[in-house]
């Protein structure tokens, strides 16, 4: 790495936005808004992009918002999205509030005639958590390097992602996913708005991590985010496995979602939309945390999601754009992969979760000591919930996209986990935001360096669909036939992809699930 040093600085030079003036004023289409200018960037928060999503419009479509007289300042964040405790653990000091669809921009341009590249950023969380205002998803470094880049709000839990079968009469055409919609109408917003910052519209990349990497799959895979981006950066998170209850899923089908949620909805002594609609909205928040409830995630619901990822990709009925997309080596580690398993527990979990494919994927997963068990059970959630979904989306844009996939495996041990890299180690590198929370480990110069390189890649990405460079180690595409990613972290050079032999094993799986058994 310490190599191209040299090389990469001078290539990120060149994607220096302008030092000293930015857009500090601007207009949009509901009225003109006032920023600020910080070391250089255009800085503005707290834009609304849809009306509050309060009373009647309590899970309904986003609607637009209201225009103004005069001019908006727009210096603060606006609030997070309800949810619970864990936006304060993120370093956000946002409040929460139904009111939240809102977005922010950092722009390095002088003008609107700039018409610069523009990252859209989705955030992650579960789809139950997560606000722009975290500090490690701070666009500014993005800017510097001359890329506007705007953050997206959407709802969370239950108040993006509840359907119920009066939802979905009301509607015509499904529930549940109120959440994805909010992309759609924030995505609508930077399409019709964001030449007055400088951007380009027609160069809009759509990023995001976890949850938020999941819904960049879905908006590549719905026709309602048709034209609203031409490239896609996903990190760690896609629905590519087959809607259901079962073991290695976690979309619902809409029926599925929609008999959890009014069951849901009556435990809270809501028996109509009016008496849910009316329910206060910290104990709709509370409820979801409550023993039992359901997970609130995106439904195939037939008009957001109008079929599962893995067919629409077959068929080619999907939004073909450039992909880069990728996983961390030990995704798992950070949810609990680290109990002691005993060989008898994982055998369990595999027999009672993976039917007549049990027998094959014990097989894969070396499990006869204790350490080998625990190691054999985060394994099995890291390739099930991440890495086949990533390494089979990178597949299906190979064999039958038109546009080229760049996949991605970012491992880094070390001490705190020798095994390799756990979910997200790599968001605060991409963004280069040292994370200064309390009981963080400073960062290094070779973190700053490599930070540096990963930025470098997305940046390029985004200008051109191609994370490739002078300065940078050279990056091939995913080919048909041919898992070769992009190891990051440490040497980074491309590898063959190392768990496609599970993934083979896990690939059969999903074809079984897929023929409805």
């Amino acid at each position: 790495m310490k190599q191209t040093l040299v090389a990469l600085g001078a290539a990120l030079a060149l994607f220096s936005g302008p030092a000293q003036a930015a857009i500090s004023q601007a207009q949009t289409t509901a009225g003109a808004v006032q920023g600020e200018t910080v070391n250089g960037i255009g800085e503005f928060k707290g834009i609304p992009f849809a009306a509050p999503p309060v009373g009647d419009l309590r899970w309904k479509a986003p609607q637009p918002v209201q225009p103004w007289q005069g001019v908006r300042r727009t210096v603060a964040f606006g609030p997070a999205c309800m949810q619970g405790p864990i936006l304060a653990q993120m370093g956000s000091t946002a409040a929460t509030s139904e009111d939240c669809l809102y977005l922010d921009v950092w722009t390095p341009a002088n003008a609107p005639s700039d018409k610069l590249p523009v990252i859209a950023w989705i955030y992650g969380g579960g789809f139950n958590s997560g606000a722009t205002s975290v500090p490690m998803y701070d666009g500014a470094n993005f800017a510097h390097q001359g890329v506007v880049f705007v953050s997206l709000s959407y709802r969370v839990g239950p108040f993006g992602f509840l359907a119920t079968p009066d939802l979905s009469a009301e509607s015509g055409h499904g529930s549940g996913n109120y959440g994805l919609l909010d992309l759609v109408a924030g995505l609508r917003w930077v399409h019709d708005n964001i030449a007055q910052f400088g951007g380009d519209p027609a160069k809009v990349t759509v990023m995001g991590h976890s949850a938020g990497s999941m819904a960049v799959s879905e908006l590549v895979a719905s026709p309602l985010a048709k034209n609203l981006f031409r490239g896609a950066i996903a990190e760690s998170g896609a629905d590519f496995a087959p809607p259901g209850t079962f073991a290695g899923t976690s979309q619902a089908t809409l029926a599925e979602a929609e008999a959890n949620g009014q069951k849901w909805l009556a435990s809270l002594g809501a028996n109509s939309l009016a008496e849910a609609r009316a329910l206060p909205a910290a104990k709709v928040e509370a409820a979801q945390r409550a023993v039992g409830a359901p997970r609130f995630f995106p439904p195939l619901d037939g008009y957001v999601l109008t079929a599962p990822e893995y067919a629409l990709w077959q068929r080619h009925a999907y939004n073909d754009v450039p992909v880069l997309i990728g996983t961390t080596s030990d995704e798992a580690a950070v949810f609990g992969g680290r109990r002691t398993v005993t060989p008898a527990d994982f055998e369990k979990q595999v027999r009672d979760g993976y039917g007549a494919h049990a027998d094959a994927i014990l097989a894969a997963y070396s499990h006869a000591t204790d350490a080998q068990a625990t190691r054999a059970a985060k394994d099995l959630a890291s390739d099930t919930m991440f890495h086949w979904n990533m390494f089979t989306w990178a597949a299906l844009q190979a064999e039958h996209g038109k546009a080229p996939a760049y996949a991605y495996w970012y491992n880094r041990p070390a001490a705190a986990d020798p095994d390799g890299s756990g979910h997200g180690s790599e968001v605060p590198l991409v963004f280069a935001n040292e994370d200064h929370r309390a009981g963080r480990p400073g960062w290094t110069d070779e973190d700053r360096a490599l930070s540096q390189e990963l930025q470098g890649y997305w940046v390029n990405f985004a200008k051109t669909g191609d994370p490739n460079a002078p300065g940078l180690p050279r990056w091939p595409k995913f080919q048909p036939g041919k898992t070769t990613v992009m190891a990051l972290g440490k040497d980074n050079k491309p590898i063959p992809l190392p768990v496609e032999w599970r993934l083979k094993v896990l690939d059969d799986y999903y074809a079984w699930r897929r023929a409805g058994n």
